[in-house]
């Protein structure tokens, strides 16, 4: 073949190429391209310690009714949240949007350090508020109670009294969160420290009081008999029940109410959203979820159910609750913390 029939029969090669590369003939489709990966900067997202059971339902009610906002959530425990957006605002971004979590003061100190967004939800006017110097740095979005549960197998006297817990039926068989690592737990004992002292812990270590890593812990050793009572959490406590957990809820005179703030990162993104997501958390809908997990809701109109808790309404909850000053507790949370070990013998 000469040099010019040679280079028509390239010519006539490529162009067959370039034909069946735009889809002519049978030739293999040329490679679709790989599908855009999912944008999370576009999702709302919050932080909280509330447990699976409360934050799902209240995450898909909130996508249900603002069809046009995704939203993500990481739920863990206050101190856990609380260390990852220390590490997230010390790299220059805190990642989250929103945060409700049960650990007061920790709202108060991101309040000073002027982390938080001011907002005044509209619905804020429908609800109790628990906090004397609310400015809108943060909002209650539920009453937390805490008590004493009892596994009905081991204790057959509910107890009455906080004093109770010193009686030889809970020797050795008593057990709380550490407070070092539960928000919940943190707030408790600083309220039963404010109002009975630390004498109340030390009767209570020398009737052989335990410590547990979390309040989720406690309540599941009780259940099992591990323990026969513990310091433990409404709604979590209610859920077991309702599972068919030989538990009992007890609640002394002097109740632990620990309001569950939610409140808005300053320099978010999606602010707007942020917003609709405070006004719907403190809307009917979402406290009749609060208040069907058992734990107390914000609002007077929201009905309370009665098959497995006898709770009191929003009102009167905080009327019966021990009170602190949580700026006061923020200035002395470490100090509590430490007391606490040091009395407990929690090991470090």
């Amino acid at each position: 073949m000469n040099k010019k029939l040679m280079a028509l029969a390239l010519t006539a090669v490529v162009g067959a190429s370039m034909i069946a590369g735009c889809g002519g003939g049978d030739k293999k489709e040329a490679a679709k391209p790989a599908a855009p990966k999912a944008d999370n900067s576009k999702k709302l997202i919050i932080y909280t310690s509330m447990k699976e059971n409360l934050i799902k339902g209240i995450v898909e009610g909130f996508k249900k009714a603002n069809p046009g906002i995704e939203v993500d959530y990481q739920s863990a425990g206050a101190g856990k949240l609380m260390a990852k957006i220390a590490a997230e605002k010390q790299s220059g971004k805190i990642l989250a949007d929103v945060i409700w979590t049960s650990e007061v003061p920790d709202f108060y100190k991101m309040k000073d350090q002027g982390m938080l967004e001011n907002y005044k939800s509209p619905v804020m006017k429908e609800t109790v508020n628990p906090f004397p110097d609310y400015d809108g740095s943060f909002h209650a979005a539920r009453l937390g109670t805490l008590g004493v549960i009892v596994n009905t197998d081991k204790i057959k006297t509910p107890l009455a009294q906080w004093s109770d817990l010193t009686k030889p039926e809970y020797k050795g068989k008593f057990g709380i969160a550490n407070p070092a690592l539960s928000g919940t737990s943190y707030m408790s004992v600083a309220l039963l420290e404010k109002q009975f002292g630390w004498k109340l812990f030390e009767d209570i270590k020398a009737n052989g009081g335990r410590v547990g890593k979390g309040s989720g812990q406690v309540i599941d050793d009780t259940a099992s008999g591990e323990l026969s009572a513990s310091l433990a959490v409404d709604y979590i406590t209610h859920g077991k029940i309702a599972k068919g957990a030989h538990l009992q809820m007890c609640y002394p005179p002097e109740l632990l109410v620990i309001p569950s703030p939610v409140a808005i990162f300053k320099g978010s993104a999606k602010a707007d959203a942020a917003k609709k997501f405070v006004d719907y958390l403190l809307g009917k809908e979402a406290q009749t979820m609060v208040a069907a997990q058992g734990t107390i809701p914000v609002r007077e109109d929201v009905t309370m159910p009665n098959k497995y808790f006898k709770l009191p309404t929003p009102k009167e909850a905080l009327a019966k609750s021990i009170k602190i000053n949580y700026t006061e507790a923020l200035k002395t949370q470490q100090q509590t913390k430490d007391k606490f070990a040091q009395i407990m013998q929690v090991k470090k």
